[in-house]
């Protein structure tokens, strides 16, 4: 066996006992490991371009290679055995080549495990409509829409088309028929896949990444025509998602498009991924439900409102980040330093912990209640005008 290719084993042999996230390899340094949030040099040799290289073609598909030399990068997932399977990016960094692997967990995680908000099991499970999933890179995202999948297949019969870049979780055929499509390899892009999708009798679409106007717009169209489409974006919170996506499409075209999202859209699930005590990551979530009270605020192109009808919003299921941050530190599961860091509005969020510590939460709370019923007062009167 090639030297590489042992080290490349013995890497990915650390990365599965240890559950690391993510396998850093660089000429330079050692490789390094994300282990709960954290970077850690393995103690091991530094790296030389000819190692690099080596572990490079011990893992990558001839098509990935080519890639490599013609574009300067690759990206493509791979199993681990039976054990997990890896999510990688080749690169080019300085002449050299450089590989981030990501750890896809073999085992699919249910919504107790990743505290799923409860509004996602209702919209899931509607006739047609839009479900976006939010958040930085590495926030989870995937692992979400991966449990909501494989919580569809196992109670529902549906047709679920993936269109995927790579492939990260398999999916088998349960009481659902599971159709996997992977771009570079099945499809050439999303905006085809999505577009050759409609023809293929779906009842939900998941689309890996909603990068153009066209994989945007076609999302839409098939959401509004009686099929579930999830999608992700690179965005955090809800409000900014909205924007995100009208920002897309030239300014002639917005308006039309306010009016589509705003029937098309019903709900928006933003994450964020926190180092858990003592041990492990945990999820922090923004949920939006879209209300008719949402769909006017959207058509209207009144988004700046949108955050004080979720925080009115208990009923239906809905809350900011900055809530689910406060829970994560009440149940003691996250150190308030690291949930005062993720806050949207960290002096607020300081304000109700120091009063929760002091135990006049229940003032807080009585606050909180006030100001939801005089926001609902000024809507109404606003409607009435």
């Amino acid at each position: 066996m090639p030297a590489g290719q042992v080290l490349m084993e013995k890497l990915l042999e650390t990365v599965y006992q240890l559950k690391a996230s993510d396998l850093h390899i660089r000429v330079g340094q050692p490789p390094v490991i994300r282990h709960e949030g954290r970077l850690k040099r393995l103690e091991t040799k530094v790296l030389e371009p000819d190692d690099t290289q080596a572990l490079m073609k011990a893992i990558t598909p001839d098509r990935c290679q080519q890639e490599l030399q013609e574009r300067g990068s690759a990206d493509f997932a791979f199993a681990y055995g039976d054990k997990c399977r890896f999510r990688v990016s080749v690169f080019k960094e300085r002449g050299r080549i450089g590989i981030v692997l990501r750890r896809i967990p073999s085992q699919f995680l249910t919504f107790e495990q990743i505290r799923m908000p409860e509004a996602i099991r209702r919209l899931i499970v509607r006739p047609r409509g839009l479900l976006l999933v939010t958040g930085p890179t590495g926030s989870g995202k995937t692992t979400s829409l991966a449990s909501m999948i494989n919580w569809l297949n196992e109670n529902y019969d549906r047709h679920i088309i993936t269109i995927e870049d790579p492939i990260e979780y398999y999916h088998q055929h349960k009481r659902s028929i599971i159709t996997q499509r992977e771009i570079g390899v099945d499809v050439p892009t999303f905006a085809e896949a999505l577009r050759r999708a409609l023809r293929q009798d779906p009842d939900v679409i998941l689309v890996g990444e909603m990068r153009d106007l066209e994989t945007i717009q076609t999302a839409i169209e098939a959401a509004e025509t009686g099929h579930v489409v999830f999608g992700t974006l690179h965005t955090s919170g809800a409000a900014s998602t909205v924007n995100r996506i009208i920002d897309v499409f030239p300014k002639e075209q917005q308006d039309q498009i306010r009016t589509q999202l705003s029937t098309a859209l019903i709900g928006v699930l933003s994450q964020t991924l926190l180092p858990r005590k003592p041990s492990g990551l945990v999820a922090a979530y923004e949920m939006m439900v879209v209300t008719p009270a949402i769909q006017n605020l959207i058509r209207e192109n009144k988004i700046y409102r949108i955050e004080s009808v979720i925080q009115t919003g208990r009923k239906e299921g809905m809350f900011l980040l900055d809530d689910s941050l406060f829970q994560l530190w009440k149940e003691n599961l996250v150190d308030k330093e690291e949930v005062l860091l993720r806050a949207n509005r960290p002096a607020e969020l300081a304000q109700r912990i120091a009063m929760a510590e002091k135990g006049m939460e229940e003032e807080y709370e009585e606050e909180e209640e006030e100001y939801e019923e005089e926001e609902e007062y000024d809507e109404e009167e606003e409607d009435e005008e």
